[in-house]
């Protein structure tokens, strides 16, 4: 069949699929790292149901948009709308280092620490090293080397839920669209583009306004880890099952019947039906925001995450105190969240000094064998590259990009520990 039979929204989400960062997920944190339960989630599970979200509130959106103004149906399909949610949300969570959270604070303390980097960098690239963003590293893979994925500019801009870099003066952190940041100094003309092309409004200095499609990503996002993660918590006994059902007892109302819940069927199998119909009712009250906010969205004057407007919000922000208590500080999960505090930095140090030593040609027979293990792609930029932040920028893509169980065995290999 003719490769016109796929829109090119719908290339973006195969292009994703199929490429290796998107594999590599499989072996990510998502909150609980290196699980040995098959029924907890990674990034990779995570990304895919945070995919299939997004392409309902996309739809769902899409349809009325369309109906609102039928002059787009010359040009656009309610599928249109959500293939572009869905590959963004697919690929949301692509720049996410080993051990989650955890990771991008490993990677951020490592140059705090060392701060005899700063001089040999600016005062913006300084920002973009302290502060390691997992939303701004996913924005160079898919710009990798100003090639990356080639996805259209839709997809990009409803990817970058956080259009302004790290050194920004200007930043009000009470504006959702600036609580992070979303490209590095490295990517600023790429996402300028971006901007441009989709005619995004300007929020300052090198900082933008949201493309209101990426408000139906992060609402993607913020339904599945609220859901899932709680899910999740209940499957390992963090938190009971009666105390789930309470947490979700708002959100289902009416449709919630606690006679119909049957443990003999398995609680895989309860929690499942739980789980889908609470997302449905927080899908179709997000789109309800979004629908209703239509005009402030276009205009730039809106600036929330929908699931702090929706009806269920009071209910959410429960479901998130109760999972910080209980899930995301539980005990497995804080000891391999340290061990990522050694990891992680152990490796950035090992392989900035490879990384040097292959620049200048040195003669550390230690750290030219370290250097072999570099990725050639990347031996090959860092021979070609100039300027010592381009340097450092390339070695943590590596690092970043190890999988959870790669970046232990490596780090265990290199120091000796293991063979």
């Amino acid at each position: 069949m003719a490769e016109n039979s796929r829109s090119t929204f719908e290339q973006d989400y195969d292009r994703i699929i199929f490429s290796h960062p998107f594999r590599r997920l499989q072996d990510k944190t998502q909150v609980h790292p290196l699980p040995e339960h098959d029924f907890v989630h990674t990034r990779l599970t995570h990304s895919l149901e945070v995919s299939s979200v997004g392409r309902s509130l996309g739809k769902r959106a899409g349809d009325v948009l369309l109906e609102r103004h039928p002059e787009l149906r010359d040009r656009f399909t309610l599928f249109d709308f959500g293939a572009i949610v869905a590959g963004a949300s697919l690929a949301h969570d692509l720049g996410n280092p080993p051990f989650g959270h955890a990771g991008e604070d490993a990677l951020s303390d490592y140059f705090r620490k060392n701060e005899s980097w700063k001089n040999e960098v600016t005062s913006a690239q300084w920002e973009d090293l302290i502060r390691f963003e997992g939303n701004a590293q996913g924005f160079r893979i898919l710009n990798q080397y100003g090639y990356g994925l080639k996805l259209t500019m839709a997809t990009l801009g409803a990817f970058t839920k956080y259009p302004c870099p790290a050194l920004f003066p200007e930043r009000d952190k009470k504006r959702k669209s600036q609580k992070k940041y979303g490209f590095f100094d490295s990517e600023l003309e790429i996402f300028r583009e971006v901007a441009t092309t989709l005619e995004l409004k300007s929020a300052g200095p090198r900082a933008w306004a949201r493309h209101p499609l990426a408000l139906l990503v992060e609402a993607a996002d913020d339904i599945c880890y609220s859901i899932i993660d709680l899910e999740d918590g209940c499957n390992l006994g963090l938190i009971s099952f009666e105390d789930t059902v309470s947490l979700l007892a708002p959100i289902l109302g009416k449709k919630l019947d606690r006679s119909k819940l049957n443990l003999d069927l398995g609680l895989n199998k309860n929690l499942g039906t739980l789980r889908a119909m609470a997302i449905g009712e927080l899908i179709d009250a997000c789109t309800t925001v979004f629908l209703d906010h239509e005009k402030d969205i276009l205009d730039a004057t809106f600036d929330h995450a929908l699931t702090d407007l929706c009806e269920f919000r009071d209910a959410l922000k429960e479901i998130s105190s109760v999972s910080i208590q209980k899930i995301y500080r539980a005990r497995q999960v804080v000891e391999i969240e340290a061990a990522g505090h050694e990891v992680l930095p152990g490796l950035l140090d090992e392989f900035i000094r490879a990384g040097w030593e292959l620049k200048s040609n040195g003669k550390s027979r230690k750290y030219q064998n370290l250097a072999l293990l570099l990725p050639s792609e990347i031996r090959m930029m860092i021979l070609s590259t100039d300027g010592t932040y381009a340097l450092l920028r390339l070695i943590i893509d590596f690092v970043s990009g190890l999988t959870d169980k790669h970046a232990l065995l490596l780090y265990r290999r290199i120091k000796g520990m293991a063979l």
